[in-house]
């Protein structure tokens, strides 16, 4: 347990109902008992796991009518005392709580401490740490599922597991080497042998699962491109079901990047409506043009729009020169108005949809061609299958595999044991660094530098 006591408010800044002040340490009770008058009782008096009705007093003056709520250790977030203030939910008398608090020998508390503190006190790993600002980020059903599954804790008993082979090995090999007159001949029984490739072929399976894993969580950012007046911006109202951008029929109405997250089949989607390409004279028209070119080579999946009321001409075929990935599908606009136009002319494009965006209609089949071209394959119910979302167990994972084939390839081989002993380690380490066992103080800070500083 550290020994300092932090506080800080842990709900969005600004007027609502309420707003709450939280603390968490060792003199969290002792401060309540200094600003914490409750109705017909005394602090010391109060039950653990409470809530209780009084007032915070600052030199005898009343700053708000609270309800607060007592939880001490070590059953807690923290395992530390912890204690909740919920007051008014206006900027000033939030402030101003926190403040008296503060005054009355707390400190305020640094980004994501608080959860910090509940994986320095050993109530949860690194992996659930880094799944709390996971479950508060979740964009969709399927990313806090993940997100979720995470917390409870199912990497973490995964690796768990996985470890256990590996020290089920280690321990093997010692008695081996550290006692040769126990007579143990045989190099590595068959089924700890067995027990390693079930590990490794396990770790293969996370490590697959990052890419479709990171769609869920972050989602894709796709690129609606085309020449002005396509109906770019049309779509993008279309697929939001809202009036987002401006619609007319002037072109290069849209002049900057206007961005939006919808939901398609659980799978967020960062859209992207661009200015129309086209050479222009306007200086700031142009500035989009720019942009939209720019946001051409860092999207993730491109949306490129022809209007098949109209004649295909240079500037369509320009705008399609600038596409650099097969990371693309066509979209046919105002086809209740179309001209016969000849595909063949775009090979870079393999699917075509059409549509109408002011009629709405083909939006339906759009948003099922998006979301199979992203996936290639409808991604299994993620209550049923561990998936991995961040790049760091990732990483250590590979770094873990490698190890582990390294010593199934020394089994095999038959050579001298105590060349696995680095193989070994490396794995252990590796595993280490997913949960936190092993993690260095900059790791640290990066990884809890994303939390609000209430979490």
């Amino acid at each position: 347990m550290l020994l300092d006591t932090i506080a800080a408010i842990s709900t969005p800044r600004g007027e609502g109902g309420i707003s709450i002040v939280r603390m968490s340490g060792q003199d969290s009770l002792n401060i309540l008992e200094k600003i914490f008058r409750p109705k017909n009782k005394k602090v010391s008096e109060l039950k653990n796991y409470s809530i209780n009705y009084g007032h915070i007093i600052d030199n005898e003056h009343i700053v708000d009518e609270v309800l607060v709520s007592i939880m001490k250790a070590p059953n807690t977030y923290t395992r530390e005392d912890i204690v909740e203030i919920n007051c008014h939910g206006g900027f000033l008398v939030t402030e101003k709580v926190l403040e008296v608090v503060l005054k009355n020998g707390a400190r305020i508390a640094e980004i994501g401490e608080f959860t910090k503190r509940a994986f320095l006190n050993g109530r949860i790993d690194l992996t659930q740490a880094e799944a709390v600002i996971d479950v508060i980020h979740g964009k969709t059903e399927k990313s806090l599922s993940l997100s979720l599954n995470q917390l409870r804790g199912d990497l973490r008993d995964k690796i768990t597991t996985i470890k256990k082979s590996v020290l089920d090995l280690a321990a093997h090999i010692n008695v081996v080497l550290d006692y040769p007159e126990e007579g143990i001949d045989d190099p590595v029984p068959e089924n700890l042998v067995d027990n390693l490739k079930k590990a490794s072929a396990e770790i293969k399976d996370l490590v697959s699962s990052y890419d479709k894993g990171k769609i869920i969580k972050d989602g894709i950012k796709t690129a609606i491109i085309g020449k002005p007046n396509v109906g770019k911006s049309s779509i993008l109202n279309s697929l939001l079901r809202e009036d987002r951008a401006i619609v007319t029929h002037i072109p290069g109405t849209t002049r900057d990047i206007i961005e939006e997250v919808i939901n398609i089949n659980g799978i967020p989607l960062l859209l992207v409506d661009t200015a129309g390409i086209r050479n222009t004279d306007d200086i700031i028209e142009n500035i989009g043009v720019e942009k939209s070119k720019e946001l051409i080579n860092s999207a993730d999946l491109i949306l490129y729009v022809i209007d098949i009321s109209r004649e295909i001409d240079e500037e369509d075929f320009r705008i399609y020169d600038i596409i650099n990935t097969d990371k693309v599908i066509g979209i046919l606009n105002k086809i209740d108005i179309k001209k016969d136009i000849d595909l063949s002319k775009f090979p870079k494009i393999e699917k075509w949809v059409e549509i109408s965006a002011l009629s709405k209609i083909g939006i339906d089949n759009l948003e099922n061609e998006i979301y199979k071209f992203i996936m290639n394959e409808n991604i299994e119910d993620s209550s049923q299958k561990l998936v991995i979302t961040n790049v760091r167990h990732k990483s250590a994972l590979e770094k873990t595999n490698e190890a582990l084939l390294n010593i199934i390839e020394t089994i095999d081989k038959r050579f001298p044991m105590d060349l696995m002993a680095v193989d070994i380690k490396d794995a252990l380490d590796s595993l280490s660094e997913v949960t936190g066992e092993i993690s260095s103080e900059d790791l640290l800070d990066h990884i809890f530098s994303n939390f609000c500083v209430g979490k």
